[in-house]
């Protein structure tokens, strides 16, 4: 029988090559995981159950032969539907979307190279509708739920991707971003996620919601994992003419638990958050900080600039864009989208052009002084939230963008840089906290590299949902 610890991709994919397990193996073990929980956290628009096995079966034959495609063969790997894949059609969570547009588009660039790379697609997870608004009972789809208590939010809109990657129907999954939509789920779910650098990640193939904000990047289990992911899905694509040439880079061999030279720049961020704070995360954030300092890092203090700023130019110009993209589908079709994400699209009918190119000149006045900030220092330490997971009674149709409060994610989305959320242990309520690493434009292998550091010194994202572990014994004493 298989070993149940292959919760990595990287321990996966050392286990296929050594021969202590196999691709059928492995997948055997995510189709199970979605069996058996799948309904009660509501993973999955469409399971590829025979094609990702025959998947599996072909990359058993590959490695038999000495043909190895790299660390992502055979491994099971989740995409959000919002992203095209040629196996199901693209629902975006959404009634209004015709099937004809995934169709006409195949595979989007971004699951074409996690193919050649050998990943098996295990399936669709679910979003909210068109990556925006909250989840909504009255429409037919599935209520994403978190991994760690199906009675609270996956988080948005990446909500699928998260839960998959906690509850181990996939070691790894594809998300998007536009005010934190893969580091929400990630923070949520006790996982990692990373927000890359506008233009390193092709976004073509994707159902956009803002797209001057819109970002596609990695989730999974480690640091390690998302670096694996990362050199794999990064590189300009010819159908995505904001995508940058950049020289390829292994984003994994870069890995490093020493942090020495490193300047780390810190704000708890306390005073913006609106929501209220945990108990128990000052103490998280401060011990996984003091992490980074115990890899070698030089620790300064700082408050980030332009802060309301930053978090009212992301939603300025996401709900501006959202509103132009659906005008016609609003106008014809308003009763077919979800009370939640109507309200939320309508919101953009009211943004002037003029308050949307001022938004544009404040965005650049913005990025302007992130960059001087980081003349200062390498890189950026803030909590991704101040809350975990909240109850899914707490979210308002009405006023979806509320759930926002106390989460710190959109304000990176505006200034389009690198950005990474790992879990650094539990709230009051038994739900995972997260942090943050920003760096500068293009500074993907600093941000994993003090990420890895952290998760050298600890263990929080091997921590299993209590979904997954067994109920104690009775009348037995807890041991260390």
């Amino acid at each position: 029988m298989m070993s149940t610890d292959y919760l990595t991709i990287a321990d996966a994919g050392a286990a296929l090559r050594r021969g202590d397990v196999s691709a059928q193996e492995l997948m055997a073990r995510a189709l199970s995981r979605a069996d058996a929980l799948d309904e009660a956290i509501g993973v999955f628009i469409s399971r590829y159950t025979e094609s990702a096995m025959e998947a599996a079966r072909a990359a058993d034959t590959r490695f038999a032969q000495g043909r190895d495609r790299g660390p992502l063969d055979g491994i099971p790997i989740a995409i959000k539907d919002i992203i095209a894949e040629s196996q199901g059609p693209t629902t975006a969570q959404s009634l209004v979307i015709h099937p004809e547009w995934g169709e006409s588009i195949g595979d989007a660039p971004v699951v074409s190279r996690l193919k050649a790379a050998g990943a098996i697609i295990v399936g669709k997870t679910t979003t909210q509708e068109f990556a925006i608004g909250a989840p909504d009972p009255e429409k037919p789809f599935p209520i994403p739920a978190s991994a760690w208590d199906p009675k609270r939010w996956a988080g948005g809109s990446s909500s699928g991707s998260g839960s998959a990657v906690a509850t181990e129907m996939a070691l790894g999954a594809i998300g998007t971003d536009t005010a934190g939509s893969i580091r929400i789920p990630a923070a949520f779910n006790g996982i990692s996620g990373l927000l890359p650098t506008a233009g390193l990640v092709p976004r073509s193939g994707v159902v956009p919601l803002g797209h001057s904000l819109d970002r596609t990047g990695p989730m999974a289990r480690s640091v390690q994992d998302c670096a694996i992911l990362l050199s794999v899905l990064a590189g300009d694509d010819p159908s995505d003419a904001s995508t940058v040439i950049r020289p390829s880079e292994d984003y994994a061999s870069g890995l490093s638990d020493s942090l020495e030279g490193v300047r780390v720049g810190v704000d708890d961020l306390d005073r913006f958050a609106a929501g209220g704070i945990d108990p128990e995360q000052p103490a998280r954030f401060g011990q996984a900080v003091e992490l980074l300092q115990e890899a070698g890092a030089e620790l300064i203090p700082l408050e980030i600039p332009l802060y309301p700023e930053a978090v009212a130019v992301d939603f300025v110009v996401m709900l501006a864009e959202a509103h132009s993209y659906h005008r016609a589908d609003l106008l014809s079709r308003w009763s077919d989208y979800g009370r939640p994400t109507r309200i939320t699209l309508a919101g953009g009918a009211s943004i002037t052009a003029a308050e949307y190119i001022q938004a544009q000149r404040v965005r650049r006045l913005l990025r302007q002084r992130v960059a001087d900030l980081f003349t200062d220092v390498d890189l950026i330490a803030t909590p991704t939230g101040h809350r975990g997971a909240p109850s899914l009674t707490e979210l308002d149709p009405l006023n979806p963008l509320g759930a926002m409060f106390s989460l710190h994610t959109p304000y990176w989305n505006a200034i389009g840089n690198s950005t990474l959320a790992i879990p650094i242990g539990l709230s009051s309520e038994s739900t995972p906290l997260s942090l943050s690493l920003s760096g500068p434009a293009w500074s993907e292998s600093s941000v994993l590299r003090a990420g890895h550091a952290i998760q050298q010194r600890s263990a929080f994202h091997l921590d299993r949902t209590p979904l997954l572990k067994p109920p104690r014994p009775r009348n037995t004493l807890a041991t260390a």
